[in-house]
């Protein structure tokens, strides 16, 4: 029996051997394992909307708005403008295209392994911004032109006196925003919450 609840343990805490040591039982085990598999599945829900949201708004930009005047949603202060960015966050770093693909590549592989210690719903709502915005991105960074890893990201939203972006960048901005709040909050991902 011992061992059968050791094998129902967590990887982060794989010795658990029954109410003997801390009072966690395989009731408990099994229940935080079924808890860590909705945390990782809200994450991958908020990380599939983000990415298709961006996505889909992307293909309507490149088909409708292209090689088109600028659309005034808010007068002069909110237009649709398409435009095609090779660098990072506000046009700067035009010349490390390649290095943005690796670093968003670098945090999706981050939030996936981050994903098995995951208890925290917040926690999921704020990686799965970040990984569906990553995605969005390294999409177009991979398969639009000039070619593979040097791709132009799609930006379309234009704010007065301000860059433009896109949705995948709302998205990781929301979600950086959010994990900010979490930490100073002292919330882990896996649930704990520190009281400094």
């Amino acid at each position: 029996m011992a061992e059968a609840e050791r094998i129902i343990g967590t990887p982060e805490n794989p010795d658990v051997e029954g109410a003997d040591e801390g009072g966690s039982t395989a009731a408990d085990a099994a229940a935080n394992a079924v808890r860590g598999k909705r945390k990782v599945l809200a994450l991958l829900t908020v990380a599939v909307v983000a990415y298709a949201l961006d996505l889909v708004t992307k293909m309507i930009v490149v088909a409708k708005l292209e090689h088109q005047p600028p659309i005034d949603i808010i007068g002069d202060w909110l237009q649709f403008r398409a435009i095609r960015n090779p660098g990072a966050a506000f046009g700067f770093g035009e010349a490390f295209t390649v290095i943005f693909t690796i670093i968003a590549a670098g945090v999706i592989v981050v939030i996936v392994r981050l994903a098995r210690k995951l208890y925290s719903l917040p926690w999921a709502i704020a990686l799965g911004l970040l990984l569906g915005g990553a995605l969005g991105n390294l999409t177009d960074r991979l398969f639009r032109a000039p070619g593979v890893f040097e791709g132009a990201v799609v930006d379309f939203i234009a704010p007065k006196h301000f860059a433009v972006f896109n949705l995948a960048d709302s998205a990781i901005v929301c979600g950086g925003i959010l994990i900010v709040i979490l930490s100073f909050k002292g919330l882990d991902p896996d649930g704990t919450v520190h009281k400094d």
